[in-house]
């Protein structure tokens, strides 16, 4: 249950991140701390204890099988999540490029 509350606790964490810095790199530093708290607590909700891999065995029909559909989509989330990094990072370098500078307040 302590796990659950930490990707809770990590996702507050780059929240107050995007809230109160100006930087631009560091609010997408902190979207990016806030999209890694909601893979692991997605990943969190696939594990079971003493769960095997599900590879299905009808010799032993009384094994606990792990869910591997959230593994699936926090893969799948990962890979979108960094093309969506890296085209925020492409933004903010053309920003700066033309403005001089990472602050908000002055673009």
């Amino acid at each position: 249950m302590i796990a659950y509350y930490m990707c809770f606790g990590l996702f507050f964490v780059g929240l107050y991140g995007v809230i109160t810095r100006r930087n631009l790199v560091k609010i997408a530093i902190s979207l990016s701390v806030m999209e890694i708290s909601t893979f692991l607590f997605f990943a969190l909700i696939g594990y079971i204890d003493n769960g095997v891999a599900p590879i299905v065995n009808p010799a032993d029909p009384d094994k606990i099988y792990v869910d591997p559909l959230p593994q699936t989509l926090v893969l799948t989330a990962i890979v979108i999540g960094l093309a969506t990094t890296a085209l925020l990072m492409a933004v903010i370098i053309r920003l700066y490029r033309k403005y001089k500078t990472f602050d908000i307040r002055e673009i």
